[in-house]
């Protein structure tokens, strides 16, 4: 019996307090969206750094050939921000 093909994607999720976001990755072109919206798009400014400090520190080379997409919810702004931080993290 022939095994189907092994699907190259894993889900993770961060917490913080009570926001939650969880990540699917998956082979791609290198898209992030938030909720449906591009990581860039992501408010407040200067959060939107500690959202990007995975992708920073491994290099966007890496990302080239991979697509998350995120899923957030509860929480204020910043909880937010750092759950999706750890879950892109842990993703990796």
């Amino acid at each position: 019996m022939a095994q189907p093909p092994a699907l190259e994607q894993v889900q993770c999720f961060g917490r913080k307090k009570t926001a939650v976001a969880v990540t699917y990755c998956k082979r791609g072109r290198g898209l992030i969206k938030i909720n449906g919206s591009p990581i860039e798009l992501v408010e407040p400014e200067i959060l939107r750094f500690k959202a990007f400090e995975p992708i920073l520190l491994l290099g966007k080379s890496r990302f080239a050939g991979v697509d998350m997409r995120i899923r957030v919810k509860g929480g204020g702004h910043t909880s937010q921000i750092y759950a999706i931080r750890q879950s892109i993290a842990k993703a990796l």
